[in-house]
């Protein structure tokens, strides 16, 4: 009789979700001190650095690209809804048309590469681009708010690999209505809503090596 070995998968690590707690944490923190915009978007944009200096915490499921578009998949949302911390993830190619948020917001490339087009009005309302579009590599962050430009559009660097970015919102981003706008400027609203229908479980106890 011939023995057959058994074969055991290897042990997987649990999402170090730890990580994301200390963000949700930081950013309660911060917006328990101050109201002032620029205050938030200095020192949170100092706790996403932080955050996503780091790729072994975000769970597989919440990181999956669809063919169809990109995926906006919810982290955490504040229990008053002061601000929201969602990931995105772009398959091959994929982009976002161009687009408002109307509160402040954080966006920190966690994988890949993503290109961000700013957008201005000119006075008949139309929509031309802000300067050239700016390459944002792993572990940039950059910000968006109707006080320093609230009007962009955000692609997938990479032709043929995924991208994902771990943006934080001054509100429900999935609630809050918004608009695309096309080259003539005309709005069209639209309230995003989130690909997932769970979030993670920050608040598990962080295991000890």
């Amino acid at each position: 009789m011939t023995a057959v070995a058994q074969v055991v998968p290897a042990a997987v690590a649990a999402p170090a979700l730890w990580r994301l707690r200390e963000l949700v944490v930081g950013f309660g923190e911060l917006l328990r001190s101050t109201a002032d915009e620029a205050v938030i978007i200095a020192r949170g944009g100092e706790l996403l650095a932080r955050l996503i200096a780091h790729d072994d915490w975000l769970p597989e499921d919440l990181a999956q690209p669809s063919p169809e578009r990109y995926q906006q998949y919810l982290l955490h949302c504040d229990s008053e809804e002061r601000f929201s911390v969602v990931s995105f993830v772009w398959g091959p190619g994929q982009r976002t048309p161009v687009h408002d948020h109307r509160v402040w917001g954080l966006v920190g490339v966690l994988r890949g590469a993503e290109l961000e087009q700013g957008f201005t009005r000119n006075g008949l309302g139309q929509i031309l681009e802000r300067g050239p579009a700016e390459r944002l590599e792993r572990g940039a962050v950059s910000a968006v708010s109707p006080s320093l430009g609230d009007l962009h559009s955000v692609a997938n660097a990479l032709a043929d690999a995924v991208s994902i970015s771990i943006h934080v919102y001054g509100a429900n981003i999935g609630a809050v209505r918004r608009a695309t706008y096309d080259e003539h400027g005309l709005p069209k609203p639209f309230v995003s809503g989130y690909a997932n229908a769970r979030v993670p479980n920050i608040w598990q106890p962080r295991r000890e090596p």
